[in-house]
């Protein structure tokens, strides 16, 4: 059973604690536990401050695909790359308001939206307004990713009822260089600095697999374990090879480091969901169960992310009735 301080509604991560100014070297040692050990600190840590059988459940859509101006070298969204990926405009808002709908019907209580843009122009960050206020008056939780935010667009995204905003690190500031070369890193605090100053809750994580070594992987949990508030929310993404990118051809990730980099996230984040997100549709049910045990607790939910492919939602389900888990 939890214990009084995991929850207060069942399944949803308790007050966060304060944060440690945890260094790459002691992340490190993390990984480096034997794997039964390391599954074993990170159930004992989940289960004092979450339901260890709840899953939270988002769905993301895509408001506007493909066109984007950065050369982010995993993104078929990237105009430089050459992926096979038809752009489209800002979808209207009837549009939104049915996927949103259907998200509630199949279970969702958060709905992300996500648009392709180095960062949201004022005559489009009106019309997310206006998508934002939609989904939150059907009682949804609500999430955007707009990139780098300006001046002003974060009070802007509060006011309209926004309850998290995305805007993930990527991997270890050191490695940055070699995944994106139009922004910088420090571009991305800024964006997060802003969206913490208003008020909101942060949605930030990173993707595992692009080539990295282990050490890169540490650098990018204890840079996030060290933000303070942590993120309320850490989405783990696995690298899904898109032709016509510059990771194409990126050799796969060890299945157990995978699993490893989830258990050191739950250690050093004990409040925020850790989400199971891009290269979802790509796991086993198996490495998927692995993954709750080290600390998962949140999964996107639905046939589709952006652009690439996401478990069924039957899926999903017959897998929680095996494990005994439960939404939230």
């Amino acid at each position: 059973m939890p214990t009084a301080l995991a929850t207060n509604v069942a399944g949803k991560a308790a007050q966060q604690p304060a944060a440690r100014n945890w260094t790459t070297e002691e992340v490190e040692a993390l990984f480096a536990l034997p794997f039964n050990d390391l599954l074993f600190r990170a159930q004992r840590v989940h289960r004092e401050h979450h339901d260890a059988n709840a899953v939270q459940r988002s769905t993301l859509l895509s408001v506007k695909t493909g066109g984007c101006s950065e050369d982010c070298k995993y993104c078929s969204q990237s105009a430089r790359h050459e992926a096979k990926l038809e752009r489209e405009s800002l979808l209207e808002l009837d549009q939104v308001i049915e996927a949103a709908k259907a998200a509630k019907a199949r279970g969702a209580t958060r709905f992300c939206m996500g648009a392709a843009w180095r960062g949201p122009k004022d005559r489009d960050l009106d019309h997310v307004l206006d998508m934002i206020r939609s989904v939150k008056a059907l009682g949804l939780e609500t999430c955007v990713t707009l990139g780098l935010l300006k001046e002003g667009q974060a009070e802007k995204l509060k006011e309209a009822g926004l309850d998290f905003y995305n805007h993930n690190l990527d991997t270890a500031e050191d490695f940055y260089g070699t995944i994106v070369s139009t922004h910088t890193y420090g571009d991305r605090m800024d964006t997060l600095e802003k969206a913490r100053g208003a008020g909101m809750k942060i949605c930030c994580g990173g993707i595992i697999g692009m080539g990295e070594a282990r050490r890169v992987r540490a650098g990018l949990i204890a840079q996030l374990a060290r933000m303070n508030p942590p993120p309320e929310s850490v989405p783990i993404n696995h690298l899904v090879t898109i032709p016509g990118t510059p990771m194409a051809d990126t050799p796969p990730l060890d299945p157990f480091e995978f699993v490893r980099t989830i258990a050191c996230a739950r250690i050093t984040m004990p409040g925020s969901l850790v989400r199971l997100s891009a290269g979802r549709h790509e796991m086993s049910d198996e490495l998927q169960a692995l993954c709750f045990l080290a600390g998962a607790n949140s999964i996107f939910y639905g046939d589709k992310l952006l652009t690439t492919g996401n478990a069924e939602a039957e899926r999903d389900e017959a897998l929680f009735d095996r494990l005994g888990l439960h939404p939230v």
